[in-house]
């Protein structure tokens, strides 16, 4: 049974996340709240041919910059023109990327010299080129920064609200949703927290003025929204009344099915509303400046519509163009994947969760089956992962407590499905967030304060990007996942078929625990058995049964077979075959991850 199209229209990739602002910092200070000058700050130059080259080494496809986009910081670029953020509605001291400020440009702070950042950034863009990985940057469609700044906008392109009538609650063309005749309040602090941590700023002396307040960017309607709102950010209008009701064309029946082409060709007679036209031509833009995909932050918080319309306009650019979207409802992934278009969505709530809950020894292996049984009808378009800068770091205590741990989950995430898997600088050796960072809170790599990432700076080791200052455990992690990310590039057959045999296992082999997970990835030219482990104990010698279906599939007659390890090469071990049914004895470690292929006569 096949689950996929044909394979030649498909592609394994891997995608490497990167903090950008943290990536190069060598400074080792970690005060909490450090300013740039104390803490340090990583630069678009830190990507040198040297680092780039052990990325793509690393079994990495695509390169995921975040927070390159000009988002609200609190440091002082007024020399250069940019208008002070207030430190009121800025997220730590460097400030949150998903509240961007200026869409045509990029983050000062990562420039050598912020005159110049652009070009900088399109010298990162060429030099990540040259190492054969594509380039990948955060759109956040749903909401920009209080305070809007394109300083350097193309020539007829108008500031995100520089039109709106803002003595209306709502407009379609509006680009903000207004709360007329009320000023913003900043929101009451939630447990003693003060901005910058209560430190003295010159800019604290004048409140935050906005009049009229517009609304929060995660659809807050007070002037004066709750600490926990997004309140450092104002949500986009795209045409969604405040009752709910769309302004604008809806795609007809059977769309579902159809070409990004016929989408492009649906959109080209319709009228859209003005903030749906911004957002292309912002797409576009970095699409020109050789950007080669975008990661949509909080999608679903965006009519499907408008994805439709943009990503299609994207794809008549480049029909290669990788789109990934953050999405966490399940009940909307067909429709963000057909009717809008999205290449990939972050599985996040099944697989994620699922994984999450197995190494913290509170959920069943066997629910990866049905995870995965569910998902296969569109498992290509949902990339896995285990870390990222939302959620908490494997290698933390609050997760997993240990990054071995993650060995067998990240077995099982990068070779399930045909989908992309994506790794979190720092991820692959080890990393796990135990520091105070101001803002941001312990268990996750801070994404709002100036700081280093000690795990990765000694990867790094001063630049010279050859974990010359790791652990020996911290080298063998890595080199666990070097060789799991390339064999999953490599192997035709992460983009055959899949077969679950742990069901089978658990129902009628005695011997087989449940902290193993076991399937079957095969096609034409290779038959592969993945086994996990994800106890930390030594299993000893584990029988494992090959159904009568996977062995048919194989197309294995009675007899005596040879399975090689394929992360390691140093292990063969017999696979009898018998009245259609298989059998092998696998030994397990602790935490033991391993490839098995059918070595053909």
């Amino acid at each position: 049974m096949s689950h996929l199209n044909a394979a030649s229209t498909k592609h394994k990739y891997v995608v490497y996340q990167v903090f950008t602002r943290l990536f190069g910092n060598k400074n080792r200070t970690n005060k909490p709240w450090g300013t740039l000058e104390e803490n340090g700050v990583g630069k678009f130059s830190d990507f040198t041919d040297t680092a780039l080259q052990a990325i793509r080494e690393l079994g990495v496809t695509h390169l995921w910059y975040t927070g390159v986009p000009h988002h609200a910081l609190v440091g002082d670029y007024s020399a250069f023109g940019i208008q002070p953020d207030h430190p009121s509605v800025v997220k730590g001291r460097a400030g949150s990327p998903y509240a961007v400020k200026d869409y045509y440009n990029v983050n000062p702070d990562l420039a050598d010299n912020p005159a110049n950042r652009l070009a900088e950034f399109q010298a990162l863009i060429a030099r990540t080129h040259r190492h054969g990985l594509k380039v990948v940057i955060d759109i956040v469609p749903n909401h920009v920064a209080r305070r809007y700044q394109g300083l350097t906008n193309p020539e007829g392109v108008e500031d995100f609200g520089a039109n709106d009538d803002t003595s209306l609650a709502y407009h379609r063309d509006n680009n903000f949703y207004y709360i007329p005749k009320e000023g913003f309040a900043v929101p009451d602090a939630a447990d003693g927290h003060q901005p910058l941590g209560g430190e003295a700023h010159p800019a604290m002396a004048q409140p935050y003025q906005e009049y009229p307040a517009k609304w929060t960017g995660n659809g807050s309607r007070l002037a004066k929204p709750a600490f926990d709102d997004w309140y450092e950010t104002v949500k986009v209008n795209y045409g969604v009344r405040p009752d709910g009701s769309k302004d604008f064309a809806e795609l007809p029946p059977g769309f579902a099915g159809q070409s990004a082409q016929a989408h492009a060709a649906f959109w080209q007679v319709q009228s859209v509303p003005d903030s749906w036209q911004k957002f292309r031509d912002i797409a576009l833009y970095w699409l020109a400046m050789g950007v080669d995909g975008f990661r949509y932050d909080m999608a679903e918080m965006v009519p499907v519509e408008f994805w439709s319309y943009l990503n299609s306009a994207i794809k008549q650019v480049n029909p290669d163009a990788f789109l990934l979207a953050e999405v966490y409802q399940p009940d909307l992934y067909r429709d963000y994947i057909h009717l809008g278009k999205m290449d990939y969505l972050y599985d996040k709530v099944d697989l994620y969760d699922t994984l999450k809950a197995v190494l913290q020894g509170h959920g069943s292996t066997d629910a990866i089956a049905v995870v995965q049984e569910q998902m296969l009808d569109i498992e290509h378009h949902m990339l896995h992962f285990l870390d990222n800068h939302d959620e908490q770091r494997l290698a933390h205590e609050a997760f997993a407590g240990d990054a071995r741990k993650g060995k067998p989950a990240m077995l099982v995430s990068a070779t399930l499905s045909s989908s992309p898997t994506m790794v979190y600088f720092g991820q692959e050796v080890g990393e796990a967030a135990t520091e105070d960072a101001g803002f941001g809170l312990k268990s996750r790599t801070t994404i709002f304060d100036y700081f280093g990432v000690p795990s990765h700076q000694r990867w790094m080791n001063e630049g010279r990007f050859d974990g010359g200052q790791l652990s020996d455990a911290e080298k063998e992690l890595r080199d666990f996942y070097c060789r799991l990310l390339n064999f999953s590039l490599e192997s035709s057959a992460m983009l055959g078929e899949y077969r679950e045999i742990h069901c089978d296992n658990r129902a009628s082999n005695a011997a087989y625990p449940e902290s193993l997970f076991c399937f079957s990835r095969y096609d034409g030219a290779q038959q592969l058995l993945m086994v996990a482990n994800f106890a930390d104990t030594d299993l000893g010698s584990v029988p494992i049964q090959l159904s009568p279906s996977l062995v048919d599939s194989w197309q294995l007659p009675d007899g005596e077979y040879t399975l090689v390890e394929q992360l390691y090469g140093d292990e063969r071990i017999p696979l009898q075959i018998a009245q259609t049914r298989g059998e092998i004895v696998v030994r397990m470690p602790a935490l033991g991850a391993k490839i098995y292929l059918l070595e053909r006569r």
